[in-house]
């Protein structure tokens, strides 16, 4: 039997149990959402990870879970604040560029003064959708967040008043300000980052359970930690660096259930594990703004003067670049695109037009107001092994300050998409791995029902039937996909693709990449020719 086949067959067993054990609303009293940036689910074993390992064995673990591509930080962050993909909520990537908030340069989207700023112009509406933390408060309930990195402020930004029940932390901040001396003097400041970064999740980690839990449980609680995605930038995916930031997150999460323990509520509470994103080990470096200004393309990531007529702010997001033509001229586009097609780095390329060889922006749920001109995430291939461990190489266009041999995430590559998902409480099922397709927009629409909390609109992810022991929506067939692109100039081809599943109406991409082959060259045997071909073609995976 088919794999495709036998998951059909696992939605209609699935979906069997679901119409035979119904009750009538969510059990659990308590919800916490912990995210280990950057986790990759093969990293879960018994040595690195008893804890979270525990914790898939009495729950479930969603064995098939996906990121949202940007794969980065607080495009996922975001996501798994809204349960919506990015052309909804307006977060694109995690360095954008919009003229009204810098005309230079590009900009941190989880940076407080650009979202007061944009949530100034636009009437609060710097996330375009209510985060469940904001739902949650609307509905009389009180939450908690607390992040080891700003990406955290984008859950629950609004300001508030010192008489707070529902207090937020994160690195470069805190709401209510006036409560950031006491948590100072309680913990001591927060301390600078080093790899692993052990000391930060620890802070952390101690201000949500020791100081926001101090008084009452809330809620809904939020515990981001900075690990492993800080050491394996440095060090890379399976660096002793990274394995000891991993066991690290587990004696977190260990000290977050201890506390629940204590506190008698463990049976009451629902816990979710979530990374953000997956990781892939840096290959090469390139610079697309370097590429760009020798082809006579006026690029830059930061201008002395406000871009001009045709000018490029090319905006580095690690494996993927984000690239703003002034005045959107289609001959300048054209021009750019060209020259991504035939490049060895260039993995898939994205415009709003779609134009040929490219997919739309919308074939990624990209196609927002604020979007660039075009987006290209660099290519991958898979390499050996390392220590049992998938390891994938990718071409870097971003973070120049991660070398080769460390890590990076933000492409298509299949250990970037794929990403650690486990659920335990009173509403999940028992020692269950489920096979289906499952991604991080899918969070906020399972907690959000557990809740009895309605949304003012539709989300873009589903409920995770297939986890829970609660009254759900039906599953339907998984359904797989693949898009393919094409384009013949004289001196070669260039070709890329998407592949993706579908579940319930929600698309997660499996992988993407492309690849130019060049034409023959005047002279050139057969054999040469088979050779170039094979040297161009075997970076890439299909």
């Amino acid at each position: 039997m088919s794999r495709l086949g036998s998951i059909t067959l696992l939605v209609l067993f699935f979906t069997q149990v679901l119409t035979s054990t119904l009750v009538a609303a969510g059990r659990a009293k308590y919800f916490v959402l912990i995210v280990w940036d950057g986790m990759r689910p093969d990293f879960v074993s018994a040595e690195l990870t008893p804890t979270l390992l525990a914790l898939r064995e009495s729950g479930v673990w969603f064995a098939n879970h996906h990121s949202v591509y940007p794969t980065s930080t607080e495009v996922n962050g975001t996501v798994l604040a809204t349960g919506v993909f990015p052309q909804r909520s307006g977060i694109i990537a995690n360095k954008e560029y919009r003229r009204e908030i810098d005309p230079l340069r590009p900009f941190g989207t989880e940076s407080l003064l650009a979202v007061r700023r944009v949530d100034a112009l636009a009437g609060g509406n710097y996330l375009r959708v209510p985060t469940i933390a904001e739902l949650v408060q609307a509905g009389g309930e009180s939450t908690a967040v607390v992040g080891a990195k700003p990406v955290a402020f984008l859950h629950d930004r609004r300001q508030r008043q010192a008489s707070t029940p529902n207090p937020v932390w994160f690195a470069t901040g805190c709401l209510p300000e006036s409560l950031l001396p006491t948590l100072t003097n309680r913990f001591g400041s927060f301390p600078a980052a080093v790899s692993p970064n052990i000391a930060c999740d620890l802070w952390a980690t101690r201000c949500l359970l020791e100081a926001f839990w101090e008084k009452a449980m809330p809620r809904y609680s939020v515990l981001w930690l900075s690990e492993p995605d800080f050491s394996q930038h440095y060090h890379g995916p399976g660096s002793s660096e990274a394995l000891a930031a991993i066991r690290n997150c587990d004696q977190r999460l260990a000290a977050v259930l201890n506390e629940l323990d204590r506190r008698g509520i463990r049976s009451e509470t629902d816990v979710f594990v979530v990374s953000d994103h997956g990781f892939s080990t840096i290959g090469e470096n390139n610079d697309v703004t370097v590429a760009l200004r020798t082809a006579g393309i006026d690029a830059r990531s930061a201008w002395e003067n406000a871009p001009e007529q045709d000018d490029v702010v090319s905006v580095g997001n690690g494996g993927s670049v984000l690239l703003y033509v002034t005045g959107k001229s289609p001959a300048v586009i054209e021009r750019i695109v060209t020259l991504l097609q035939q490049r060895p780095a260039t993995g898939v390329i994205f415009t709003r037009a779609g134009l040929p060889g490219t997919f739309p922006l919308a074939e990624v749920m990209l196609d927002s107001p604020t979007s660039p001109d075009v987006i290209v995430a660099s290519s991958w291939k898979i390499s050996a092994p390392a220590d049992g461990h998938p390891q994938v190489e990718i071409f870097n266009d971003g973070y120049t300050e991660y070398q080769s041999g460390g890590g990076m995430h933000v492409t298509l590559s299949p250990t970037d998409l794929h990403n650690t998902a486990i659920a335990a409480g009173p509403d999940f099922r028992r020692g269950v791995t489920s096979p289906l397709p499952s991604g991080n927009v899918d969070v906020v629409p399972t907690l959000l029902w557990l809740m009895s909390i309605k949304p003012p609109e539709p989300l873009d992810g589903r409920v995770l039937s297939e986890a829970l022991l609660v009254e759900a929506p039906p599953l339907r067939e998984v359904e797989p996909g693949r898009r393919n692109a094409k384009k013949e100039f004289k001196n070669g081809v260039w070709e890329q693709y998407l592949k993706f599943t579908e579940l319930n109406g929600v698309r997660y991409l499996e992988e993407g990449n492309g690849c130019w082959t060049p034409g023959p060259t005047p002279g050139q045997s057969a054999t040469d020719r088979a050779a170039s071909i094979h040297s161009t073609i075997q970076p890439h995976h299909n």
